[in-house]
């Protein structure tokens, strides 16, 4: 028998036939009581980020209009206790398999984004080295999703041991890796969104190159 990634509850197999012929609910991974832990971002949101419980424009989403970043972001979950505990084991303690449990979340939010070319938020080379793998790209692995690595970065410090503060003014170095077509749709996809600044960033890079189309996405907001 399977047991629960996140708390090691042995799982019991769905009696729903749809279930057990397409094997795609997240309880494959993960217990009920897990999954009930992770919150879904509601209908009430920031219309540009998807931030919960804002009705209208986000202050975030209003700063970086002022610099002239227009935000349009999509997210799936809250970045709440249960989410912060989980990347904390994914990214932080190394647990690869956990990039498995949102596969199918992922796989069926990027059916919108068919004419998108996904781009993933890079990690620089001293966390990849810490870390054994980059978090992002190992998600959209699990999810048998396609994208490019066109982007490489430096950074000193990793941004989930900054203040808010801090991110917004600490300088990230992106660099764009080969040519682009201006003609293409892209998507980058982040694992989660917090001021916006390291997706805002990669933006800002592909709109001066001449890109057209560009929009946003994480699991958590």
């Amino acid at each position: 028998m399977k047991s629960c990634l996140l708390c090691d509850k042995e799982l019991k197999r769905s009696e729903h036939f749809r279930e057990l012929i397409l094997m795609k609910s997240k309880e494959e991974w993960i217990c009920k009581e897990c999954e009930e832990q992770f919150e879904a971002i509601s209908d009430v949101h920031c219309p540009k980020c998807f931030k919960d419980k804002e009705e209208k424009e986000c202050k975030d989403c209003k700063y970086w209009r002022q610099k002239g970043n227009e935000v349009q972001h999509e997210a799936l979950y809250r970045y709440n206790e249960a989410m912060k505990d989980y990347f904390k084991r994914y990214k932080f303690e190394g647990d690869r398999l956990l990039g498995i449990i949102f596969a199918n979340d992922i796989k069926k939010a990027m059916k919108k984004y068919k004419n998108y070319t996904i781009l993933t938020t890079p990690i620089s080379h001293e966390k990849r080295e810490e870390r054994g793998f980059n978090q992002v790209s190992t998600m959209l692995d699990y999810a048998d999703i396609k994208y490019s690595n066109l982007f490489k970065k430096e950074d000193s410090l990793a941004q989930s041991k900054k203040t808010r503060k801090e991110r917004l003014q600490t300088p990230q170095h992106f660099q764009l890796r080969d040519d682009i077509s201006i003609e293409k749709n892209y998507l980058i996809f982040d694992d989660i969104y917090t001021t916006g600044k390291t997706i805002e960033l990669m933006k800002r890079l592909l709109l001066e190159k001449g890109v057209k189309e560009i929009k946003t996405f994480s699991i958590a907001r």
